[in-house]
C-alpha cells in the first residue's frame, strides 16, 4: 500500500508479474544504473464509528491526509521517503534518457481524455522519428495494443490497484524497450489527475491533456497536476460548439494555476493543431541533442 495516495502495490509489464523487493540492474548499451528497491508497506488500522468520536476528513493535517492512529508528523516522514526512493529511480532513469539524446513526456490527464487516440495520431504524423511509448493502466493491454497497431514499440505496465506509475516501473520498462538514440519516450500514465504529479518518471516534461467536455474549472480542482504540467492540451475542440466549452476560460485558469504553462488547443480527431504539438515535440528533441 503506498501511503501517499494509499493505492497498491504490484505492476505488471506486459503481463509479467514485477515484485518490489529486490536488487536489479538496469542496462541501456554501455550505460548501466543499479537500482536496488525494497518496498515493503504495512498499513492496518481499526476505524469505530460510535455515538461520539473525531472525524478526519481526508486533506486535514499539515500532511493532507489523516489516518487514525497515526501522527501528521510521521506521515510527512513516510510519504518523503516514498518520494525520495523514487526520485532515485526517476534520477537514473533521466541519466539514460540524456546519455541518448532521447526526449521524455509524461502524459497525465483523467480518463476519457482522448490520450491513447492522440497518441496514436502523433506517431501516425511522426513518420520515421524513432520512438517508443510505454503504457501505464491498472488492467488490460488494451491501450497498448492499440500503440502497436501504429508500428510503435511499446511496452505495457499493468499496475493493478496502483493508480500512477512511479520511476521503478519506467526504469524496468525502459530496459525492454532499448531506447534508440535520439528517440521520443512517450509515458501515457494511468488515468489520474491527482497521484501522477507527485511522481517523477525522469521524463522532460509533463503534458497534461484536458477533453473540453470535462469542465473549465478542472485545472482549480486539480491544481498540483497543472502547477507540474509544461504543456496543457485541451483535447476533442472539435466538440466545444456542442457541449457549450467556453475555450477562453479553460486557459484563463489553467495560467492562473501556472502563469508558465503553454496551451495548445488540439483535435486528434480532425488534426487541428497538430502540428504546433509535432512543433513542440521537435523542438524538445532538439533542445536535448544541445545539452
Amino acid at each position: 500500500m503506498c501511503t501517499v495516495c494509499g493505492c497498491g502495490s504490484g505492476p505488471k509489464i506486459d503481463g509479467k508479474a514485477h515484485a518490489h523487493s529486490h536488487e536489479h540492474e538496469h542496462s541501456h548499451g554501455e550505460l548501466t544504473h543499479a537500482h536496488s528497491h525494497t518496498h515493503s508497506h504495512s498499513h492496518a488500522h481499526d476505524h469505530t464509528h460510535g455515538a461520539d468520536h473525531d472525524h478526519h476528513h481526508y486533506g486535514d493535517g499539515a500532511a493532507g491526509v489523516s489516518v487514525p492512529g497515526m501522527s501528521q508528523a510521521r506521515l510527512i516522514q513516510i510519504e518523503t521517503d516514498i518520494l525520495a526512493k523514487n526520485n532515485t529511480y526517476a534520477a537514473s532513469n533521466r541519466r539514460v534518457l540524456a546519455a541518448l539524446d532521447a526526449f521524455a513526456v509524461n502524459l497525465v490527464s483523467s480518463p476519457g481524455s482522448g490520450k491513447t487516440t492522440l497518441l496514436c495520431r502523433t506517431i501516425q504524423a511522426l513518420g520515421n522519428q524513432p520512438l517508443a511509448v510505454i503504457e501505464g493502466d491498472q488492467q488490460t493491454s488494451n491501450d497498448a495494443d492499440r500503440i502497436r497497431a501504429t508500428g510503435a514499440r511499446a511496452v505495457q505496465v499493468n499496475t493493478g490497484k496502483g493508480c500512477h506509475l512511479d520511476g521503478h516501473m519506467v526504469g524496468h520498462a525502459m530496459d525492454d524497450l532499448r531506447l534508440a538514440s535520439r528517440s521520443l519516450l512517450f509515458i501515457e500514465n494511468v488515468g489520474n489527475l491527482v497521484c501522477p504529479a507527485a511522481f517523477d518518471l525522469g521524463e522532460d516534461a509533463k503534458v497534461a491533456i484536458l477533453s473540453v467536455a470535462e469542465g473549465e474549472d478542472k485545472p482549480l480542482k486539480y491544481p498540483d497536476m497543472f502547477t507540474a504540467a509544461t504543456l496543457a492540451i485541451l483535447n476533442k475542440v472539435d466538440l466545444a460548439p456542442h457541449c457549450d466549452a467556453d475555450l477562453d476560460a479553460y486557459e484563463a485558469n489553467l495560467c492562473r494555476i501556472n502563469p508558465d504553462i503553454t496551451v495548445l488547443r488540439v483535435s486528434a480527431r480532425t488534426g487541428e493543431g497538430m502540428e504546433a504539438w509535432l512543433d513542440w515535440l521537435r523542438a524538445g528533441l532538439a533542445s536535448k541533442a544541445r545539452t
